[in-house]
């Protein structure tokens, strides 16, 4: 199952956990009505409600309004809760996020492990937070989207666990990421939330009734119903609690699994995240946490975060001797005694061995002339399935950059400096000189001062590292106040208009940065989906590839072929798409492409991505640009691309 597969089965199940979830709601709406009637037969005799009946019309309609509206109205308030995206989910726990430039050794090395798996995946390097009173073996991953995800940890996780058992359990927690999993997670927990008010509202009515002498001597006269209703409501509640349980719980374990053998593939050492679910075994917390609301979000979880559960379909992990087996198959049950590391800088990546071991040269000279092979279907078979090489190629590419430039993009000034630097024009000093009198007079002060100082290390890096440097700035700029944020934006597109001109690379820099950015700002939600048919985006598909055909092509001819090959992969659409003469097309045209195909089904993703891999290989000079284009194209429609191997000299 590739990765649009696992976001179409995500899907489905969502859809699916929407049926259920009326279904539900309809079984509660004759449950409680049929309570409530129940008590008014019981106090019979009393008017209107009177004889031997238990179908009062008026009533149903009442009770099922009333119901529709504590369900549906707990539902909704919790899905505005975590609108917010992973974050929100993270600090409810009782979450910290890690600073960027901390000290502590296990967190340091934490962090480098997640900016590894980021990097090598195509996500965007998530947050990185740890729940500090939480002893126990545990980690999670939240959000709606990669866009806004972020990775959590328990404290014990980090003081017990070796790098490469670390690196297993994020792989683990990528997985989910990258599998579509999130959102489901969270959507659960809305879901719940509805069902469970019913209950809260029943244990309500008990406890506010009058006491129970009372109660009885109103009863024999027919009076005070509302200790029955509520115990009625109460017994509701969680029986439709207990099933929404079960639902999240077969949905948990098989996604487990998943993520499991997922951590295998990516890592390709199995007793990474082996030896991390034998230390939960081995250690006396396990993997259990403290916090109320571990329970909300179990099913969120590396292991069981709750206690055993009575009834194994009420698990939301499989057993753990289990999950061992499938990774080593002669494992004997006996789980290791378990004390806390000490870590030590061995366990962090050193900025400097990895350069000098590959004697990278000063400079980039002749780096922007090099090429490399695509082959668009296994590019397009690559995305959301990183593998051992990307891996090492993004600790590789980490390791490469200097130490300065890392410690300016983990910190917020440094975070902005590293972006202007980034766009700072190295070919024509009169667009350079009117860059840098525009920071001078109208930027952050300290950030122009930073700008100015690093802007010779980032000059000469190689061009494969700036687009993941960008990646990697992008969740410290998160931590921007919304006028920090309005004046950086401000910054940067002056910055790229200087020369009247948008390069690939400043068009990926402006898409990147601002469309993940910005969605904070504007409080937009998630797109959902919108279009299911190829048909449908004819338009913004002519728009997308005749950019792409006309942007890499040195003559019409060659621009016709590579538009051809492009939409040979879209069949019964490729009529409907028509080739745009060049002074027609823009980046500005392809970002309101990308933008409305954001929107369509992960089946449509998948060929839309095939049809521009297709489009900017046809020449057979795919460039370090264009291969990162292609990339932000990915990430625009949350399709993660690894890395692109196989660098060769044209």
């Amino acid at each position: 199952m590739d990765f649009f597969e696992h976001q179409e089965q995500a899907r489905r199940k969502t859809s699916l956990l929407v049926v259920y979830f009326v279904l539900a709601v309809v079984l509660i709406i004759v449950a409680v009505y049929a309570a409530v009637a129940g008590v008014l037969f019981y106090g019979q005799g009393r008017g209107q409600y009177g004889g031997a009946t238990l179908w009062f019309p008026d009533v149903f309609a009442a009770v099922s309004l009333g119901t529709l509206a504590v369900i549906s109205g707990g539902s909704l308030y919790k899905f505005a809760e975590l609108s917010g995206g992973g974050e929100t989910v993270a600090r409810s726990l009782g979450g910290r996020r890690i600073d960027p430039n901390t000290t502590d050794l296990g967190e340091r090395m934490l962090l480098n492990v997640v900016e590894e798996m980021a990097i090598a995946s195509g996500t965007p390097v998530p947050p990185v937070f740890v729940l500090d009173h939480e002893g126990a073996i545990n980690a999670f991953a939240a959000g709606t989207t990669p866009q806004n995800a972020v990775v959590a940890v328990t404290r014990g996780t980090i003081d017990t666990l070796k790098r490469d058992e670390l690196q297993g359990v994020i792989a683990h927690e990528f997985s989910h990421i990258l599998n579509g999993d999130m959102r489901l997670n969270l959507r659960l927990i809305g879901v719940l939330n509805g069902i469970l008010l019913i209950a809260m509202i029943g244990y309500f009515l008990l406890r506010s009734s009058p006491s129970t002498s009372s109660s009885s001597s109103d009863e024999k006269k027919g009076g005070n119903p509302l200790p029955l209703l509520g115990l009625c409501l109460y017994i509701i509640g969680y029986v439709g609690i207990f099933f929404g349980q079960l639902i999240k719980s077969a949905v948990s374990r098989q996604r487990e699994f998943l993520a499991d053998a997922s951590a295998v593939q990516f890592t390709r050492y199995p007793d990474g995240i082996a030896g991390a679910l034998k230390k939960i075994g081995g250690l006396a917390a396990g993997s259990r946490l403290q916090t109320v609301k571990a329970e909300e979000a179990s099913h969120m979880f590396f292991g069981n975060g709750m206690a055993e559960a009575w009834f194994q379909l009420l698990a939301t992990h499989p057993p753990l001797v289990e999950r061992i087996r499938r990774i080593d198959p002669n494992f004997d049950g006996k789980f290791p005694h378990v004390v806390p590391l000490e870590h030590t800088q061995q366990d962090l990546v050193d900025s400097h061995a990895l350069a000098e071991l590959r004697d990278v040269p000063e400079g980039a000279a002749g780096l922007a002339e090099r090429t490399f092979a695509l082959a668009p279907a296994a590019t397009v078979e690559s995305i959301g399935a990183p593998q051992p090489a990307h891996l090492e190629y993004a600790t590789e590419l980490v390791g490469s950059l200097p130490a300065e430039i890392l410690r300016q993009a983990r910190d917020p000034l440094g975070a902005i400096a590293t972006i202007y630097a980034l766009l700072l024009d190295d070919d024509e000093s009169a667009v350079r000189q009117k860059q840098l009198d525009y920071l001078a007079n109208q930027a952050n002060r300290g950030a122009n001062e930073e700008t100015l100082r690093i802007a010779p290390a980032v000059a000469r890096l190689d061009d494969r590292s700036r687009l993941p440097l960008v990646a990697m700035v992008v969740p410290v700029l998160k931590a921007l106040s919304p006028g920090q944020l309005e004046a950086f934006h401000h910054d940067v597109a002056f910055l790229i208009s200087a020369d009247n001109q948008v390069s690939l690379f400043e068009y990926a820099v402006q898409r990147l940065v601002f469309k993940r950015l910005l969605p904070r700002l504007e409080q937009k939600p998630a797109r959902a989906v919108k279009f299911t048919t190829l048909a449908q985006l004819a338009g913004p598909l002519s728009n997308m590839l005749s950019t792409l055909a006309q942007s890499g092509a040195r003559d019409q001819n060659e621009a016709a072929r590579a538009f051809q090959l492009g939409v040979a992969p879209l069949s019964e659409a490729a009529a409907r798409v028509q080739l745009l003469p060049r002074d027609q097309c823009s980046l500005k045209l392809l970002d309101a492409a990308l933008d409305q195909m954001a929107a369509a089904t992960p089946e449509i993703k998948k060929r839309v991505i095939e049809a521009c891999a297709a489009t900017i290989a046809a020449d057979g000079r795919v460039t370090v640009q264009e291969g990162e284009l292609l990339r932000v194209i990915a990430d625009a429609l949350n399709c993660p691309m690894p890395p692109l191997l196989g660098l060769r000299d044209a």
